[in-house]
Parts: structure tokens; sequence; C-alpha cells
């Protein structure tokens, strides 16, 4: 999915919700920016892994943990959280369009 297909798909939620005013897009935009973040974080814990080596200060080898692990979970949270004050955490169904009565 690309940026601009989340937004779209939310943007069309909040819209069958009857939400449209620009409060709501705003949010919208943030969920974005974590979004953007969080495939981010994934591609340097796939890089690095959940631990690495680098060099200290004194110029000595020492194993880190990966911040990006914990930053990850972080914002998955504040993710979820967009989405429970937008009231999207269950996808709303289109309304049936209309029918001459046959099935």
């Amino acid at each position: 999915m690309t940026k601009t297909e989340i937004r779209d798909s939310l943007v069309k939620q909040l819209e069958l919700r009857g939400m449209n005013a620009e409060f709501y897009k705003d949010m919208i935009d943030d969920y974005v920016y974590y979004w953007s973040l969080k495939k981010k974080l994934i591609s340097d814990i796939k890089s690095k892994g959940l631990r690495y080596k680098t060099i200290n200060g004194n110029g000595v080898v020492v194993e880190k943990t990966n911040d990006s692990v914990v930053n990850l979970q972080k914002t998955t949270a504040t993710m979820l959280k967009i989405l429970a004050d937008l009231r999207l955490k269950d996808p709303v169904p289109e309304p049936e369009k209309a029918t001459d009565g046959y099935l």
C-alpha cells in the first residue's frame, strides 16, 4: 500500500461516518506520517537486527540494542491510538447500492 491509498481509505471511512471536519483529516495526516516512520523503523531493524555492534567514544567495539525496536512499539501504539480516536478500528461497510428488487 502507498501513503495515498492509506490516506484515501481513511478519509473515505471518515466520510461514511459523517466526520468531515478538517481536524479529522489532520489526524489522518499524522497517522500517515507514523505509517511512513513505521516502515523506516522496520527497515532499520531488518538491516541492523535487534542488536548491533558499534564503536564507542573510547574506540572499543560494543554491542548495543537497536532503538528502532522500542520506537516501533511506540509508533504502533500511537497509530492504534489515532485510529481509536477516529473510531476507525473496524472498517465501515459501504452502503449498499439501490437495486431494482431482483437478486
